[in-house]
């Protein structure tokens, strides 16, 4: 069998098509579940994209969320990090998970640029998805996404005092602490009284089977990535 060969007149040839951004993830498959599978979640933002832990973002991506939620997709967990956004969500299956990624996308770009006074892309590439078949993976993804900020400085961490919810986080409508977290933001009790924005979880892994790995979570405790 002969290789092709470029003809001169347009169709294939070596090195068409769109390049590959430098950095960029490779566009794989989505990895196919089942509607009783919570997935987690990663959307990175752009390398020139500001800060979004301020008390004016933290409530464009309350709202966004909280608009967002329809019969297939729902977001149950959320956290604002440096340079991304995590997320603990339930769908119906694949493409009801891409079409609520594509709108909650959408509206978390708007809300957030509308809110800084900025324009351009918020997003550095499509999202990435996991799905967390098994208790314990499923109590890493809620650690990752509500306890995030307390890595390391070092590593990218936030300052936040002990015993306290991360305010960039849906933490505090979680039901799972070992204790009960303090929440002495001026401004996250404001969203306290506004009403939560996520979704209660439907899936038994997400609900309460999540505790057989290792029972409620430490606010304390940093997560292991």
């Amino acid at each position: 069998m002969h290789a092709r060969r470029p003809t001169g007149h347009g169709g294939w040839r070596p090195g068409a098509g769109r390049k590959k951004r430098p950095g960029s993830d490779p566009h794989l498959p989505r990895a196919r579940f089942a509607g009783a599978t919570p997935v987690y979640v990663t959307v990175k933002l752009a390398a020139d994209a500001p800060t979004l832990r301020t008390a004016a973002v933290a409530r464009a991506v309350w709202a966004a969320i909280e608009a967002g939620h329809c019969a297939d997709f729902r977001v149950v967990h959320y956290g604002v990090f440096g340079d991304q956004l995590r997320f603990v969500v339930e769908a119906s299956g694949t493409q009801a998970l891409t079409r609520g990624m594509q709108g909650l996308s959408i509206r978390l770009a708007r809300a957030i640029n509308a809110q800084l006074g900025r324009r351009g892309k918020l997003f550095a590439q499509r999202y990435q998805a996991r799905p967390l078949r098994t208790a314990a993976a499923v109590r890493d993804a809620i650690r990752d996404v509500l306890l995030g900020a307390r890595r390391p400085i070092s590593a990218g961490g936030a300052r936040l005092k002990p015993g306290a919810i991360d305010p960039h986080s849906s933490g505090l409508w979680f039901d799972g602490w070992k204790a009960a977290a303090r929440t002495d933001v001026a401004w996250l009790r404001a969203l306290a009284k506004a009403g939560r924005p996520t979704a209660a979880p439907r899936t038994a892994l997400l609900a309460r089977g999540w505790r057989t790995a290792g029972g409620p979570l430490d606010v304390d405790d940093a997560p292991r990535s």
